[in-house]
């Protein structure tokens, strides 16, 4: 997939559009981690106060309103006395601890199953809305990649990391107060690693960040040759490939292996990096405060609070690191879904319209080329009257079905291409839903859901009754082949239609476009898969039933087009015949050379 990251909202912002919904729930639980963080610094005040004041019998140095609670109680030697009322004491902020996390975690995961619902939603909606040519420019595996594990990373990172910022800062505030009022110098000592472990940490963020990407695109990669494969079983089976795909597959799969272990050779370092400081600190502080403590400028009760501080503060440094390296892969994730959601959605013009679809189909000069790609038409003019049929022959690559995709918009064509108008009216001005709803096409290849025959045929209109989807079956001639079935229309169509013949495929390809009734029917080869007598049935049958529509048959078959009011033909992007059959099969050009061949053939088979 390309990487380019096209124009529009920054991460950040798409992000913060996402949390829509879950935001409150977010906050909740962002208050939450501070009440549990608030809890955690109280419990070695009230150790220290039982060690120091109610047993050791020193004078208390706590704040006013805290010791004017202790004198209501008694005052510290009567807590000495009872010593069960601090124990209730920390019991009670224990109690605290435990409704703030429940209330974290209940409202941290609905805050994130709320975030990823939503990027889904929004995802797949927007993709749904993106251009056929960008889908054509994109790889499957690696968009459904994106839209799965990516937003997994990016849910973790939010709701493991990025609510605890708060209890964070809390944490690091209040423990490193506490511990400048209990012991300035110890304090310091405490601190001097911490630049150090900050520094490192954002060093190691590019490295990270870096390893992530190369992570993730080649997961996309992997996970879009698994897709092609398992969607392709039949090809690679028939060809006998089924080595060398394993091959390929393992190679890269080798490859994403490889850089999944240098992504952990980098953390290791990372993490080991940390533990070595952190255990230093944690050494200099336990040294230094017990020799402080045996010269009498730290009491023993400090002591043991300072020692619970300190491993509030080591905590929140190291989980920095951690949030960063979080940071470094969720930041890779969300611009790979920013990726999909800034890419352009199709937009109709300003004043485009609903504009009546019956008339004249007129191309003006039209040339096209795809994207880095040779200019695939050159110069196409015709006029098709409305109501009738138009009948094209090429040979493969000569341009036909890109007119198709080009009448219904699925490319556009760009400034100065030419024109292409609908009843006098450029499609261009003719709003794109409506456009479509009223072309019925059947594409070169059919694609049938993994869904009963009948729900396959009534997918463009959920409402449609079952009279009329068997109707639209028989004018393909697709009835009698569904009610041999033993479940007849209930009939469970595989993936992608491995269950039907190519023949019926397109048959119920074709019946699904004839439930549209739209007053333009295209068939993009789609007669190839059957034979000659049920072609001839088809086309009576649709004569019959849409006859005031527009036909276009694009075909390689000489007999499906024999009966067009006009025929054109094309040879690389040009065209260069352009009559009725009787005309065309003795004008002495490729029309008349295909007629005689194929009518040779017929009369050598028959």
């Amino acid at each position: 997939m390309k990487q380019e990251n096209p124009s529009g909202r920054s991460s950040a912002a798409l992000l913060w559009a996402f949390m829509r919904g879950a935001k409150r729930y977010f906050l909740i639980s962002i208050l939450a981690a501070a009440v549990t963080a608030l809890a955690d610094m109280i419990q070695p005040q009230i150790i220290r106060a039982a060690v120091d004041c109610a047993i050791g019998g020193k004078e208390g140095n706590f704040p006013d309103f805290v010791m004017d609670l202790v004198n209501r109680v008694g005052g510290f030697p009567y807590l000495g006395q009872h010593l069960w009322i601090m124990a209730l004491a920390v019991v009670v902020v224990a109690l605290f601890q435990v409704v703030s996390q429940y209330t974290f975690r209940v409202n941290n995961t609905k805050a994130a199953e709320t975030l990823v619902k939503s990027m889904r939603d929004g995802l797949f909606s927007h993709i749904e809305r993106l251009p056929f040519s960008w889908h054509m420019q994109n790889r499957t595996g690696d968009i459904i990649q994106r839209c799965t594990s990516d937003i997994e990373t990016t849910k973790r990172f939010l709701s493991e990391q990025l609510t605890s910022i708060f209890r964070i800062i809390i944490l690091l505030i209040l423990s490193i107060s506490f511990m400048l009022s209990m012991h300035p110098l110890l304090a310091g000592i405490a601190l001097i690693p911490m630049p150090a472990i900050i520094v490192y940490s954002f060093y190691f963020h590019k490295r990270v960040y870096d390893g992530f990407l190369d992570c993730d695109e080649n997961e996309g990669k992997l996970s879009a040759m698994a897709q092609e494969n398992l969607t392709g079983v039949r090809v690679v089976r028939a060809f006998g490939q089924e080595r060398a795909e394993i091959d390929k597959f393992q190679k890269q799969n080798d490859y994403y292996t490889s850089l999944w272990v240098r992504m952990g050779k980098v953390l290791s370092q990372f993490w080991s990096t940390s533990d070595m400081l952190s255990g230093a600190q944690v050494m200099l502080v336990v040294i230094f405060g017990a020799w402080f403590c045996v010269r009498g400028s730290l009491s023993e009760g400090e002591y043991i609070a300072f020692i619970s501080y300190n491993s509030m503060l080591i905590w929140p440094i190291r989980q920095l690191g951690r949030m960063i390296s979080e940071m470094s892969k969720a930041g890779v994730s969300i611009e790979r879904v920013a990726y999909i959601m800034n890419s352009q959605a199709e937009q109709d013009d300003p004043d485009a319209f609903d504009a009546p679809m019956d008339g004249d189909i007129r191309f003006e000069h039209v040339n096209f080329g795809y994207e880095n790609a040779p200019q695939m038409l050159h110069d196409i003019t015709f006029t098709m009257k409305a109501g009738t049929t138009l009948g094209i022959l090429g040979g493969t690559g000569s341009g036909k079905s890109t007119m198709m995709l080009l009448l219904d918009k699925l490319y556009l064509l760009e400034e100065g291409g030419g024109r292409i108008t609908i009843g006098g009216t450029d499609i261009r001005k003719i709003r794109t839903e409506h456009l479509r709803r009223n072309i019925g096409m059947v594409l070169q290849e059919p694609f049938l859901f993994s869904r009963t025959i009948a729900e396959n045929i009534g997918i463009v209109s959920p409402r449609l009754d079952m009279e009329a989807v068997r109707s639209a079956a028989s004018a393909a001639a697709l009835d009698e082949s569904i009610t041999s079935f033993a479940a007849g229309y209930e009939t469970m169509v595989g993936e992608r239609g491995v269950t039907l013949s190519g023949g019926q495929k397109q048959r119920a390809a074709i019946a699904r476009t004839l439930t549209q009734n739209t007053p333009i029917l295209i068939f993009d080869d789609s007669l190839s898969a059957v034979d000659t007598e049920t072609d001839a049935k088809i086309r009576k049958a649709i004569s019959q039933k849409f006859g005031k529509a527009s036909v276009i048959l694009i075909s390689h078959r000489i007999t499906t087009l024999s009966a067009a009011d006009k025929i054109l033909v094309l040879d690389r992007g040009r065209i260069v015949e352009e009559g009725t059959h009787d005309q065309l099969k003795q004008a002495g050009g490729i029309y008349q050379k295909i007629y005689e061949a194929q009518s040779g053939c017929q009369e050598v088979t028959a």
